[in-house]
């Protein structure tokens, strides 16, 4: 039988989450909820969702087993701790929070209550990410040795409706977009041990050019091009960068480096490939065939994994830890930019589980 899950949080994500909440065999989403009561009756007709209320009717009410919160970043943190103070697990958009503080009381009231804490993203469940774990794993590029990872664009005000939040704190180019690269790169190397970076806020004020608000102001109070360098356990060395101030780049997304060859890893905000393989000696990159499913946009799969994994006592893959590992470092970049030395990381994580081969596209194992 499937878990009933609430959304809260109606904005731009919740389409996708409501979409493949109808393909996923382990969940389904019985109510959504968001502050604005209309959008949230707009999201349910739209999806066929029974129930459409306010956050603290779907917070009381006792069908709904898991919460989804897509609320805005500001909100991760107070909203799932409702959530969880409502005696039900819950499973965030990313950040995980926007403070440290807010992520580990979090964590901490999960375990004190036996609830679970999942977090987005969940792309590196997909085809293109377990592909190269796969070949990392089974040794195709040797001992990785290094790392390098970009995002370059110039911010979101140009298509998005409401862009003003991203240039707030707990966004800016390394909370908003950050995660996929951080989480991709802990997925496949392990935990981080030690890191370094410098940031900057390039223009204090942004100008809207969207269709909806176009002309309107925004005062720019996050950093909006960081570079970092991550020093990971296993000893490998990373470089990434992060930037809403680009106009045009070439960059790869994400290149893994090891003792016997490269590894051209996806744009990890998708779930597909390509997947590019250059082995010591060769004079051309490879592509590699996909050995795992979930390549169209599954967003909802790790939340999909956290149910299974309730059922069967298992780690969810998805998981807390991950989640407050990426968002310390996504931290602590800053902090030493801001204190001008290397900053050693407290938190940690395990590498959470590959999945299988062979499953199909409605559910996990």
């Amino acid at each position: 039988m499937p878990t009933r899950i609430g959304i809260i949080g109606c904005g731009n994500i919740s389409g996708i989450y409501l979409e493949n909440g109808k393909i996923f065999d382990a969940i389904d989403i019985v109510a959504v909820a968001d502050i604005d009561l209309d959008r949230a009756h707009a999201r349910a007709a739209q999806y066929g969702v029974a129930k459409a209320c306010s956050v603290e009717e779907l917070l009381a009410d006792p069908d709904v087993e898991i919460v989804i919160n897509l609320t805005t970043p500001d909100a991760h943190g107070p909203v799932a701790l409702a959530a969880l103070q409502a005696g039900k697990h819950v499973y965030n958009e990313k950040p995980l929070a926007v403070t440290r503080d807010e992520a580990r009381a979090l964590l901490e009231l999960a375990a004190r209550k036996g609830l679970r804490v999942g977090c987005a993203p969940d792309t590196f469940l997909g085809g293109g990410l377990q592909t190269c774990r796969k070949l990392i794993d089974d040794g195709w590029i040797g001992e990785p040795i290094g790392a390098t990872a970009f995002m370059m664009s110039h911010g979101p005000e140009s298509w998005h409706p409401n862009p003003t939040f991203f240039y707030q704190p707990g966004a800016g180019p390394m909370f908003d977009m950050g995660p996929y690269y951080l989480t991709a790169l802990c997925t496949l190397l392990g935990p981080v041990a030690r890191v370094t970076g410098s940031a900057r806020i390039s223009f204090a004020q942004r100008t809207i050019t969207n269709e909806y608000n176009y002309g309107d102001k925004i005062q720019v109070n996050t950093p909006t091009h960081v570079a970092g360098v991550l020093d990971f356990a296993s000893g490998a060395i990373a470089t990434i960068i992060t930037s809403f101030d680009v106009w045009a780049s070439q960059l790869p997304r994400i290149e893994i480096y090891g003792s016997h060859g490269s590894l051209s890893v996806p744009d990890p905000n998708t779930f597909d490939g390509p997947v590019l393989l250059r082995r010591a000696g060769s004079r051309e990159w490879t592509p590699v065939p996909l050995s795992h499913g979930f390549t169209r946009n599954s967003r909802g799969l790790g939340v999909a994994d956290m149910v299974v994994a309730l059922r069967s006592g298992r780690p969810h893959r998805a998981s807390g830890e991950l989640a407050y590992h990426v968002l310390d470092l996504m931290h602590a970049i800053h902090d030493a930019s801001r204190e001008g030395h290397h900053i050693e990381m407290l938190s940690t994580m395990t590498r959470p589980a590959p999945l299988p081969l062979g499953l199909g596209d409605r559910g996990v194992d």
